[in-house]
C-alpha cells in the first residue's frame, strides 16, 4: 500500500500522508522514496497534507528538509498544512517553520500559490 497519496488540482500537486504514525525506519524510508519521485511530477508548486499524522520521528523531518532542497533545485516550492500541535512545535524548535510555510488547512494553502505579489 502507498504511504502517500496525490492529486493535483488545478496546478498544485497535493500529497496526503495515510499513516498516522510515522515511526519506523522502513516506512520513512519508503516515505521518502515516495516523496522524491513525486517531486519530479511537481511542475513548481508542491503541497504536503499532514491531516491525520499524529506523529512523527525526527527522521521522517530529515526526509521533509531533504524533499525540500530537491525542490528548491527544481524551482519547486513546498508548503505544508494540517500539521498536528506536537509535531509544530518541532517545526518551532527546529526553526523550519521559518524555512516552510505552513498553513492551517488545504484550502489556505492551496490559495497562497494563487495570491500575486507586488509585480503579478
Amino acid at each position: 500500500m502507498p504511504e502517500l497519496v496525490s492529486q493535483h488540482k488545478d496546478d498544485v500537486l497535493l500529497v496526503q500522508f495515510t499513516s498516522q504514525k510515522i515511526l519506523s525506519d522502513v516506512l520513512i524510508a519508503q516515505i521518502g522514496r515516495e516523496l522524491l519521485e513525486l517531486a519530479d511530477q511537481a511542475n513548481g508548486k508542491m503541497v504536503l497534507d499532514f491531516q491525520g499524522v499524529t506523529f512523527m520521528s525526527s527522521a521522517m523531518i530529515g526526509k521533509i528538509v531533504l524533499l525540500n532542497k530537491k525542490c528548491k533545485a527544481n524551482s519547486t516550492t513546498v508548503k505544508l498544512c494540517n500539521i498536528a500541535p506536537s509535531i509544530m512545535e518541532v517545526f518551532e524548535i527546529t526553526r523550519l517553520n521559518k524555512v516552510f510555510s505552513i498553513y492551517e488547512s488545504m484550502e489556505e494553502a492551496l490559495k497562497s500559490f494563487q495570491k500575486k505579489g507586488w509585480f503579478g
